[in-house]
């Protein structure tokens, strides 16, 4: 059956008196525009029209989406190419409609305008890129996030925006991924102008129409003549447009490139080749490597890794957190107990974005100055990039207030206690809360590793009791991890969960027990790196072999991060619980005896002077009482660590904590800095496969002891041919 302009889904198309077709994208059924096969097939038709209709003198696209233009390509269709597909023939269908688009005002004269509200981002600014002009309102969003998906721009993005912004502004966006606000798009070139949103319309057809005599043309270039003749831009221009100059930049970004991926990410590297073919060998042959690479990686392990990391966040996005058709409770007004580090940044969120009253109580005015000092901080920072004005900013500091007695509790909705890690004292918050807040206040505990069914023993209200796990610097870290026990009610769960998104938080929920999720699944892993220290592993060739791995940060940096008096605790919680396989040798308890706390007071694996980490501090092996220092293969470094913190992640699963393998990905990744390119611990089980797991852990127990044997469910996941995803 042959589909005509009548049956078009996802495209409005409508040509008015004076020539001028607006083009407004809608994909029926979505709240986002995507790009897809679909689209694409209905876009051929549209463009069928634009070319061949001498009435259509000019063109706008838009989107009649209120979210925004395009986001991008829908990530579930690349994800579902198999090995046997030709992603090619995607990549060049993409290429072949926006090169239609391009020509719409190249060679048949009729200029296209491009009408942006919210994100253009991927696909969606290719396709503005293939415009003749580009207007924005001022809260659009513009960027190339390919890389952060394992792929590269791959329908002529890695040609069309270096040309449009010069080659040193478009490698950033593209290796880095990130995206631009309108003013900033504006001043690099990106967008011709910033209108109103009301006006976006009505603006992008009077210069639809100024450019059919070229009239839009003459006035952009007066306007950007100033910015042509700044220093900086002639600079720039001699720098890319000589080969001495080009290869001079190409070397930097590949130094930088590689010094930030590690080699772990072959996404970077293709980019970096791509765009430097299109820049000496011309645009064609750029076309083509970009067809290329794109092919290549989209059947990538890395790409599918990735891919599957930001899929699985998309999913924790929809979920309530709770079977039941629970509603939750509207969240005004948040007590919070405690105005340190957590405290003020959990503050700070609850301000902006989840723009709700706050009020932190502390002991004493210092603390309660600390905990709003905190939040200014976090606005004042807002401010300076940009990302609020100072009017807005203002406003929201008068949202937070601050108290040494219970004054301003009796009506608040939510109670978040971020104290000091005591279980009594936990208790004893609990208990005060229920004494002057109402009945149907919940109570969250911002504890790391106390059971919450624990902190609620006593309560006269255990249904409101939940956990709110935090991670540290809380304006930063993406995960929230909800902690639910027995008797924790559906409303208090969905209300946790609600207000969690509001703060701007990826949310898990987990069931409770010592150390959750996120904490627990660290103790095997700190456990195996103080073994590695006291068999004569050096400090920086553990950190280093994990970081090259896809660690942020190495086992014992972070130790020093988190405090190793703070490790030292939670390890006695861990052993109590779970026995001999995550006690830490106890080298590692006269680290602590010695006052070695870690970055907070200047002593820890590594020497800090003033603040600001150094090499490592070679007197630990002496305060450890450790002997000389030997060379351990990074393979053996790497293999340990790694397998003893995705086989204590099956155990977590296999005991209920975690609700699933999707749970477990996007806490490792989110809250732990887990490779994202590895996918998470259950996709990078099921990438190299359960049976080649258990042999590797079966060899290292027969070498290191009972901490090394296989969890049940990943022996028989393993003996089963089965998977932890799908």
């Amino acid at each position: 059956m042959t589909v005509t302009e009548h049956d078009l889904q996802d495209f409005a198309l409508d040509v008015d008196d004076e020539g001028v077709a607006l083009v407004t994208i809608d994909i029926a059924g979505e709240s986002v525009n995507a790009l897809s096969s679909r689209l694409f097939g209905e876009l051929e038709i549209i463009l069928d029209r634009l070319e061949s209709d001498a009435a259509v003198r000019a063109v706008v696209i838009t989107s009649a989406k209120d979210s925004g233009f395009v986001v991008g390509a829908d990530v579930s269709w690349l994800e579902s190419f198999g090995p046997d597909d030709d992603i090619g023939d995607a990549a060049r269908m993409g290429h072949a409609a926006f090169r239609r688009v391009e020509n719409l005002h190249v060679k048949h004269g009729k200029p296209v305008v491009v009408a942006i509200h919210g994100p253009a981002l991927g696909g969606g600014l290719e396709l503005a890129l293939a415009g003749s002009s580009r207007i924005a309102t001022e809260n659009s969003q513009l960027g190339q996030p390919e890389i952060k998906l394992g792929i590269i721009p791959g329908a002529g993005g890695t040609q069309r925006l270096p040309r449009l912004i010069g080659l040193a502004a478009a490698l950033d966006l593209m290796l880095t991924g990130r995206s631009v606000r309108a003013r900033s798009a504006h001043k690099m070139g990106l967008v011709d102008e910033i209108v109103p949103r009301e006006s976006l319309l009505a603006v992008a057809r009077r210069r639809a129409l100024e450019s059919i005599d070229g009239a839009a043309t003459a006035r952009r270039d007066r306007r950007t003549l100033k910015s042509w003749l700044d220093p900086r831009h002639l600079q720039q221009l001699a720098l890319e447009e000589n080969p001495v100059g080009r290869k001079v930049l190409f070397g930097k970004a590949e130094e930088q490139m590689l010094a930030e991926t590690r080699g772990n990410y072959p996404a970077a590297p293709a980019l970096l080749r791509v765009v430097r073919v299109g820049a000496e060998e011309g645009i064609e042959a750029g076309y083509a490597a970009e067809i290329e690479e794109f092919t290549r990686l989209v059947g990538s392990p890395e790409a599918a890794a990735l891919m599957s990391v930001f899929l699985n966040q998309q999913a924790t996005k929809r979920d309530p957190g709770v079977a039941a058709d629970v509603a939750p409770a509207e969240v005004t007004t948040v007590g919070v107990l405690g105005g340190g580090l957590m405290g003020g940044g959990i503050a700070a969120v609850n301000t902006e974005p989840a723009g709700v009253r706050t009020r932190i109580k502390e002991i004493d005015d210092a603390g309660v100055r600390r905990g709003l000092d905190h939040v200014q901080k976090h606005l004042t920072g807002r401010v300076k990039r940009r990302r609020m004005r100072r009017t807005e900013a203002a406003e929201a500091m008068h949202l937070v207030t601050g108290t040494t007695d219970w004054s301003g509790f009796g009506d608040v909705d939510l109670v978040i206690e971020a104290v000091f890690e005591d279980l009594a004292l936990k208790r004893e918050m609990v208990a005060a809360v229920e004494g002057v807040a109402r009945d149907d206040t919940i109570f969250a505990s911002n504890t790391s590793s106390l059971p919450i069914t624990d902190i609620a023993a006593e309560a006269a209200r255990p249904e409101n009791v939940i956990g709110m796990h935090y991670f540290s610097p809380v304006e930063k870290m993406p995960l929230l991890e909800i902690v639910t026990t027995e008797r924790t009610s559906a409303r208090a769960i969905a209300t946790a969960v609600a207000f969690g998104k509001r703060q701007g938080k990826t949310v898990i929920v987990v069931n409770d027990g010592p150390g959750f999720y996120t904490t627990r699944v660290l103790g095997p892993y700190s456990v195996e790196a103080a073994h590695l220290l006291g068999e004569g592993a050096r400090i920086e060739d553990v950190d280093g072999a994990m970081e090259k791995w896809g660690f942020p940060v190495g086992p014992l940096q972070l130790a020093d991060e988190v405090g190793l008096d703070v490790q030292a605790k939670i390890a006695r919680i861990m052993t109590d619980a779970f026995g001999e396989r995550l006690r830490p040798p106890a080298a590692m308890k006269a680290l602590t005896d010695a006052g070695r706390h870690g970055r907070k007071n200047g002593k820890g694996y590594y020497r800090y002077e003033e603040g600001v980490r150094r090499g490592p501090d070679e007197s630990v092996y002496a305060d450890a009482g450790l002997g000389p220092r030997r060379d351990v293969p990074i393979e053996e470094i790497q293999e340990r660590l790694s397998l003893a913190f995705v086989n204590e992640a099956v155990r977590i699963l296999e005991d209920g904590v975690l609700r699933s393998a999707r749970d477990g990905d996007v806490g490792a990744v989110f809250g732990l800095g887990f490779p994202p390119f590895r996918g998470g611990p259950f996709h990078w089980i099921d990438q190299v496969g359960a049976p080649a797991i258990v042999s590797r852990l079966r060899a290292l127990e027969a070498v290191h002891g009972d901490r090394f044997a296989p969890a049940g469910l990943l022996v028989s996941t393993a003996e089963s041919g089965g998977r932890f995803t799908d």
